[in-house]
């Protein structure tokens, strides 16, 4: 643990459930590392991800992006193809694009494919899907509309799921963003989280939220501030 970990820690009380507006002026204030660091949430929610009707899964625009450039490759062909390419995308192929990505190429950071291109891309389905990067229609990322998908993307798209403990952790900005942006950012994955709440879901849903820096201690929030 570093002398600058440490001193964040001391600067807060850990076991202390905070406001948002509380919670995000002590992000503020933490010594910052030399490099400008992403701010993560995590979630966790009262579901059973063992249950197939207890899945949490979405995606959202954030309002203020995430502070990164966004990679992006389709699946896509003919007219398609064409319109991912004009959109922006970084790479637009097929089975040219199985073939690189079974040699290790993997310079990318989203998938985006036409309904048609999914039996190509079930080709590389076991190098994309432990990585997270498997087209899904459920994330907006298998749709015939390859340019609003691409334009999602660069405004700062985010996807998320519950993970076995239904634990959902997602970035919300860089630091640099500054505590309001950061709120925002929060708040509109908070919404998003909340319309996918499960119709089989007991109890409280949102069990608790904390905030953090990547190299810093996370910060509690009062769950009691998001909607149900």
């Amino acid at each position: 643990m570093t002398k600058r970990y440490t001193a964040n820690t001391s600067a807060y009380d850990p076991t202390k459930k905070y406001t948002l507006d509380e919670a995000f002026k002590i992000l503020a204030a933490f010594k910052s590392a030399k490099f400008d660091e992403t701010v993560n949430v995590a979630f966790r929610l009262g579901v059973d991800t063992k249950q197939s009707d207890q899945q949490v899964r979405g995606a959202t625009v954030l309002p203020n992006g995430v502070g990164k450039k966004t990679r992006i490759v389709v699946f896509a062909k003919g007219d398609k193809a064409t319109e991912a390419q004009n959109a922006g995308a970084d790479l637009v192929g097929a089975d040219d694009l199985v073939q690189r990505i079974n040699e290790g190429w993997m310079d990318f950071d989203k998938v985006i494919a036409t309904p048609d291109m999914m039996p190509v891309v079930s080709k590389v389905a076991k190098v994309l899907g432990p990585r997270g990067l498997m087209p899904n229609p459920k994330t907006g990322t298998v749709t015939p509309d390859v340019v609003k998908a691409i334009n999602e993307e660069r405004k700062g798209k985010v996807e998320f799921r519950a993970e076995k403990a239904g634990i959902v952790h997602a970035p919300i900005g860089k630091k640099s963003f500054g505590e309001e942006k950061l709120k925002q950012n929060l708040l509109a994955i908070a919404e998003s989280i909340v319309k996918a709440r499960p119709a089989t879901a007991k109890g409280a849903y949102i069990r608790s939220v904390t905030v953090a820096p990547t190299m810093g201690p996370g910060v509690r929030v009062e769950p009691g501030q998001f909607p149900v």
